[in-house]
């Protein structure tokens, strides 16, 4: 892709020349031909394959998974930047299809795994070769339980193409398409985001009605296809045997249910000393008795409203990880050294920002809509701590290396908080302070209180759905209870924002993806208070080696080196802690600030 705005695109050609690239019809041939040569030599075999035998059979299923991963990303990289490209859509489906074809013969080598008693699977572990796998033999030995035989697996393989990631796709297909008009001009999703945190409250106010009013005017499609969604995993649930919509991602999180709901309760029990209390001085600032919902992340109107250009944007990231780490900073440069970061903003291109890992041959990509708003920098930071943590994690190798969603968000919410820190230390003007303690605590309340309201709308969505099909006014109910209740009475919301659940996008792509946000964030913050309070020899290196690990071992042996136990009932107010003293701070700033 060429360079918009004299700003980075991706180069996928390390991938593929294209999608008439020959070498994509091979490596499908060679991943059938993989998965065929698997089912041919071990297939009702598992159990009586010597070690060494194993070993060869598990190399061979990760080989195969490399390629998968490599033409699925590659369709899915590809079309992310040019969602109205019929062809680029077609051919991810095409790929998808393929791969869920070929990836059937495959099925029975977990399942045989699974099959093998204790005392079988521990000895093939006392081989030196095969105990290099044991974080993914152990991972799946825990879905035991919940698996299905070998035709109902393949069935639901078949069935997920026209179902889940169907309608998936059709909302992707969608969102992609929606037009917002304001002031006589057009924008898309992405860029109608960006006017809510323009200083102009007026513009903020129609961009945020015109959000509104878009999707409630296509509220029917969303509604239909998110029950659909959300229906289709309470079938696979129950075949499974899952006692509840979350149990499944809290399994494959490992993470206890327990420690989720005390993560939850405790976010909840401080919505008031955090979300109220930080709204009140919103309003204030805005000169208001209370703000609408489209106002909970605007800049504030005393505030610089520069813009940061790419170039300044990355040195400022890269010093920042300097600051904390040289290893850290030389990781990251490499992002920037390729074209590793597709960074402008433009039409068709999907909005948001993501991080995609790749197998260990090859890198990952990095996806921002970059505009130079300060938030724009700390995303460039949040995405680019994936990408470092990503780099440093692959030498587990592709099939140890599954970092779990709760840990996944740790480097990139640290990340952000480095270059938060590092500016806020360049500044010297009470006022500068004020501003930039707030729009990090506008985040924080982002990434944590408000996720968990997310959470805390996916479980009643779930819950509710069990009994029959939800009407679109229902889940808007929901969706204003629980938003009314995280954001507190200094926030108004009401049918002006009654429809904008649908943009949420991990309520179609991930059910209850969203809590691991803010188990990262009170993790990090826990991590943070630690580094500050410098009685952690080393830290630095020790927080790389964690990120090195986070797929082969638990969230709790890894914080072990810093004297965290998140089974501690105080783990979580830890984290929430820091976000309080932030207030706290902005606090003793506006008087100081206001009453001079």
């Amino acid at each position: 892709m060429e360079k918009q705005n004299n700003l980075p695109a991706w180069d996928l050609n390390d991938l593929y020349q294209g999608i008439e690239d020959k070498q994509i019809e091979e490596d499908l041939n060679t991943y059938r031909d993989m998965n065929q040569t698997l089912a041919a030599e071990y297939k009702g075999k598992v159990a009586k394959l010597t070690p060494q035998e194993f070993f060869e059979a598990v190399q061979l299923y990760e080989n195969a998974a490399g390629i998968a991963s490599k033409l699925g990303i590659y369709a899915y990289l590809n079309m992310v930047t040019q969602m109205k490209n019929k062809e680029a859509i077609a051919f991810y489906q095409n790929i998808n299809e393929k791969l869920t074809e070929f990836g059937k013969m495959s099925i029975f080598f977990t399942l045989e795994i699974n099959a093998l008693s204790e005392k079988d699977f521990n000895e093939l572990l006392q081989n030196e070769q095969v105990a290099h796998y044991k974080p993914w033999l152990s991972k799946i030995r825990l879905f035991k339980p919940y698996e299905l035989d070998e035709d109902m697996e393949a069935l639901l393989a078949d069935k997920a193409l026209t179902s889940s990631a169907a309608w998936v796709r059709l909302y992707d297909e969608t969102s992609s398409k929606l037009k917002y008009t304001v002031d006589g001009k057009e924008y898309n999703d992405a860029e109608i985001g960006k006017l809510m945190q323009d200083k102009d409250p007026l513009l903020r106010e129609k961009a945020g009605k015109e959000l509104n009013r878009v999707n409630k005017e296509n509220g029917e499609l969303f509604t239909f296809i998110y029950n659909m969604i959300v229906k289709d995993k309470a079938i696979s649930d129950e075949k499974r045997g899952f006692k509840s919509p979350v149990a499944s991602r809290n399994l494959d999180n490992m993470v206890e249910d327990d420690v989720v709901e005390a993560l939850s309760q405790a976010v909840q029990a401080q919505y008031k000393n955090i979300s109220e209390r930080f709204y009140k001085l919103k309003a204030k600032w805005l000169g208001k008795d209370k703000i609408q919902y489209w106002d909970r992340n605007a800049p504030l109107p005393f505030g610089d409203d520069r813009k940061y250009s790419w170039e300044e944007s990355v040195k400022l990231v890269l010093n920042a990880y300097g600051e904390f780490s040289p290893r850290l900073q030389e990781v990251a440069k490499d992002f920037f050294a390729h074209n590793w970061i597709d960074v402008p903003p433009r039409d068709g291109k999907r909005s948001g920002a993501f991080a995609m890992p790749m197998p260990q041959q090859f890198h990952p990509y990095l996806m921002l809509n970059f505009v130079g708003k300060q938030n724009d920098v700390l995303t460039l930071a949040h995405e680019l701590g994936h990408g470092c943590h990503m780099r440093l994690s692959a030498r587990q190798g592709d099939l140890n290396d599954d970092t779990p969603l709760t840990l996944a968000e740790v480097a990139s919410v640290f990340a952000e908080m480095l270059t938060f820190q590092s500016l806020l230390r360049q500044l010297d003007d009470d006022k500068a302070k004020l501003c930039l303690i707030a729009a990090k605590v506008n985040d924080m309340i982002n990434t944590s209180l408000r996720q968990i309201a997310f959470h805390l709308f996916e479980t009643k969505i779930h819950a509710e759905r069990k009994n029959g099909e939800l009407a679109e006014e229902r889940i808007a109910e929901i969706w204003l209870e629980v938003m009314r209740e995280s954001l507190g009475e200094y926030v108004i919301v009401d049918d002006d924002s009654k429809y904008i659940w649908p943009i949420v996008s991990h309520f179609f792509h991930s059910p209850f993806y969203v809590y691991a946000y803010s188990f990262a964030d009170c993790l990090v913050n826990s991590l943070y208070q630690v580094y500050r309070e410098n009685n952690v020899t080393g830290f630095p290196d020790k927080y790389l080696n964690m990120l090195s690990e986070t797929g082969v071992k638990r969230y709790d042996e890894l914080l072990k080196p810093f004297g965290l136990n998140a089974h501690d009932k105080n783990f979580w107010n830890k984290g929430l802690s820091l976000i309080s003293e932030y207030i706290d701070e902005l606090e003793r700033l506006d008087k100081k600030v206001f009453s001079e």
